[in-house]
């Protein structure tokens, strides 16, 4: 019997990288899940390989409200109630603020912040009612502004404030609110990152293979929810710039700088 035996999980962005591979893991440890995203090969493709297990999927875009509501009521109808939310949808950008059209930052804002703001309004009462766990997975670009992802961190920091004023909000309920950040990650996040004109880059300016990976990432969030931890930040050079900026604003500044430009040029 698995950890999470009758136990309800509900994860935004399921069809591809760290949200399938939480579905994935808590799919084997014996949950009922309910997953979403705008790939219907892909979550056909999910839900063939755990025809077995206990898995609910809807295609739906989390700008909509409307659609985050729909996907919401059909988990709670399915299966009863929502133990743990994770707002796992999300999508990057890689852009100069000069060069970029201002509807690539609003759609980046509206999959990051807003979509996670419908489905945890519409999950909240059932969530409350289970003193259940409400997740954000977020990015070391929540604490530390990132060149070339401008409206990328605007939305993540946007995230972080508002998940901690719905963590005080509902400290006496019993119910845990937190926010996980990986940091660069083997995904799909970097191909399907907007560019300049909203379209998707259709490439990856990091060495993937070199990357954590999604399970791994995965495996690092589900024990953060199991210890309730109240916010989660992976890998050295998460904890580094994290830190760094803290302490030391202005040479986090020069050395963000470096990292991602070379001869003057946006490079990562």
């Amino acid at each position: 019997m698995g950890k999470y035996q009758g136990k309800t999980v509900v994860v935004t962005g399921g069809s591809d990288g760290i949200g399938k591979a939480l579905v994935e893991m808590f799919l084997e440890e014996g949950a009922c899940v309910a997953t979403c995203g705008r790939s219907a090969d892909k979550l056909y493709q999910l839900q063939v390989r755990y025809s077995n297990k206990c898995l609910l999927t809807m295609v739906i875009d989390v700008r909509r409200e409307d659609d985050c509501r729909r996907f919401i009521d059909e988990a709670i109808e399915n299966f009863g109630g929502i133990d743990i939310l994770i707002n796992n949808a999300g999508i990057s950008m890689r852009a100069l603020f000069r060069e970029v059209e201002l509807d690539t930052i609003r759609a980046v804002m509206d999959v990051n912040f807003w979509g996670s703001v419908y489905c945890t309004k519409y999950a909240l009462e059932r969530v409350i009612e289970r003193k259940g766990v409400i997740v954000g997975v977020s990015s070391i670009a929540g604490f530390r502004g990132l060149p070339g992802r401008a409206g990328y961190s605007a939305s993540k920091f946007a995230l972080h404030g508002w998940l901690e004023a719905l963590r005080t909000e509902l400290l006496p309920t019993g119910t845990h609110v937190m926010w996980v950040c990986p940091g660069f990650t083997t995904s799909n996040i970097r191909n399907a990152a907007l560019n300049k004109d909203g379209e998707a880059q259709g490439e990856s300016p990091l060495e993937e293979s070199k990357l954590m990976s999604a399970a791994e990432v995965a495996r690092r969030i589900g024990s953060a929810i199991e210890r309730r931890k109240r916010s989660v930040v992976m890998g050295f050079q998460g904890h580094e710039t994290v830190w760094v900026n803290k302490l030391f604003p202005g040479l986090a500044d020069k050395l963000v700088h470096k990292f991602f430009y070379k001869e003057g040029k946006l490079v990562k």
